[in-house]
């Protein structure tokens, strides 16, 4: 955990102010609410029993890694290394080219819910546009923008997530041989 919180603050173009974590004993500990306080970083969690109460961090799972790399359980050294790689580019990928709209208003009106949404934008773009977020920081995204090409990331992903899929495919067939063999001999 600190590992991946250390390399998110090194990547972000902001300073952490808070962490929203999942109630899972793997994100709640001691250990995590000391480095918080030491760090002077705001720590929260969900409200137990209310699944949905972390929603926009669930859609991002969903819009962003289940559509990038599936429901599959990856578990071995080199799934993880594929997994790093896509992540990697992913990353630069979604916040670089992929433009979003914020939730600006909703308003009741009857029985129906309007919704106003602001102009879609990039991450990148929102950044740019921030006052918090110092002059060194936005020269240095933007110098990183113009050596970025969105069809070779997009290609590259894509290799990752057939290398992925062919290297799950290939352990399931291990494992279902494996099944195989066992029958065979608890049948003799």
């Amino acid at each position: 955990m600190f590992a991946g919180i250390e390399r998110a603050k090194g990547r972000f173009p902001f300073e952490i102010e808070g962490i929203d974590s999942d109630n899972g004993k793997e994100f709640i500990n001691d250990h995590l609410l000391r480095y918080c306080r030491k760090n002077k970083i705001t720590f929260t969690r969900n409200r137990p029993y209310r699944k949905n109460a972390n929603c926009f961090v669930e859609q991002k799972n969903y819009s962003v890694v289940r559509r990038a790399v599936g429901y599959r359980r990856y578990d071995t050294e080199e799934e993880l290394e594929v997994l790093n790689d896509i992540y990697a580019l992913l990353r630069l990928y979604t916040n670089f080219f992929q433009p979003v709209m914020k939730l600006i208003n909703k308003e009741r009106v009857g029985s129906k819910v309007k919704k106003t949404y602001d102009r879609a934008r990039t991450p990148f773009q929102r950044v740019l546009g921030s006052p918090f977020v110092s002059p060194q920081v936005k020269d240095a995204l933007k110098e990183q923008y113009e050596i970025l090409n969105p069809v070779q990331l997009k290609r590259e992903i894509i290799r990752l997530q057939d290398k992925l899929d062919a290297l799950a495919r290939s352990k399931n067939n291990q494992k279902q041989e494996e099944r195989h063999v066992n029958l065979e001999y608890i049948l003799k």
